[in-house]
């Protein structure tokens, strides 16, 4: 292999993209000024996309599509760029989750903290397309049930979980599957690490109604916020931005029933899935 086309290889997503977004503006002989002009976006907004210092939004990518008549190549280089972004934002969540001291979470479904494994396995089987995906999906299931052994640690994190009461509405369909699911946040709730609270549907629309967020804590005092949604990750490290998270947070928690409350609503919903 030459130097060039390991190189190429080596080229992240969003790099492809913007070279073909900067061949495609060169090609039409347009420079970013007179792009900005005729697509009106800030000039400085498509020199950091082409430089591949920023992944824009999907409807970007579509407007630039139909000003270049490129039939969605820009579409699909961007979906590329977005899956390599996420997967590089969750690994780096992924390694600072083990040494959590305290731990935050808000999911709009059962997280993957608490989860049963055949609950896992029917939830990262979704996304299976060919018979040989289940030997990745067997690979997610290990690792997510890994990842709850943090909850036995000792020290165990000091851990804080808020779901969502559309978690609780949305049942998978085999019925011992979820009656086990519902016994297992139950038993969950009950170690002296974890506080468990739902979110009621009768607290009406809310902020995080779009995705998950995770706030760590290190213990050198450290923290991070981590959201998802929409097949997108963001990593958050700036203190300021982590501190609006935490306030994001707290206002959420203040608006869930109180942990026993919590618990005996799940109680409530086992009984009414068993009856």
């Amino acid at each position: 292999m030459t130097q060039a086309s390991a190189e190429v290889d080596e080229e992240s997503g969003r790099a492809a993209l913007g070279r073909a977004l900067r061949y495609l503006r060169e090609r039409s002989g347009k420079s970013l000024g007179q792009l900005a002009a005729e697509t009106r976006y800030d000039k400085s907004y498509l020199y950091r996309l082409e430089t591949g210092q920023r992944l824009s939004k999907l409807a970007v990518m579509e407007d630039l599509d139909r000003h270049y008549e490129t039939g969605g190549l820009l579409v699909q280089l961007w979906k590329v760029a977005r899956r390599e972004v996420f997967k590089d934002r969750y690994k780096e969540f992924m390694r600072l989750e083990p040494t959590a001291r305290i731990m935050h979470v808000f999911t709009l479904g059962v997280p993957g903290l608490l989860q049963t494994e055949e609950v896992a396995r029917e939830s990262l089987s979704g996304a299976q397309e060919v018979p040989e995906d289940t030997e990745l999906v067997e690979e997610q299931v290990v690792a997510r049930m890994g990842r709850q052994q943090l909850l036995h640690r000792k020290p165990a994190p000091s851990v804080r979980i808020i779901i969502d009461e559309y978690a609780l509405r949305r049942p998978v369909a085999d019925a011992k599957m979820w009656d086990e699911q519902l016994t297992h946040l139950i038993d969950a709730a009950e170690l002296p690490s974890v506080v468990l609270q739902v979110l009621p549907f009768s607290v009406g629309s809310h902020h995080l109604m779009d995705g998950s967020l995770t706030l760590l804590w290190q213990e050198d005092g450290t923290s991070i916020a981590y959201t998802e949604g929409n097949g997108c990750a963001e990593l958050i490290e700036e203190p300021a931005a982590v501190t609006r998270y935490r306030l994001s947070y707290d206002r959420l928690r203040d608006r869930a029933l109180p942990p026993p409350e919590s618990i005996g609503f799940i109680r409530g919903v086992l009984e009414e899935h068993r009856s």
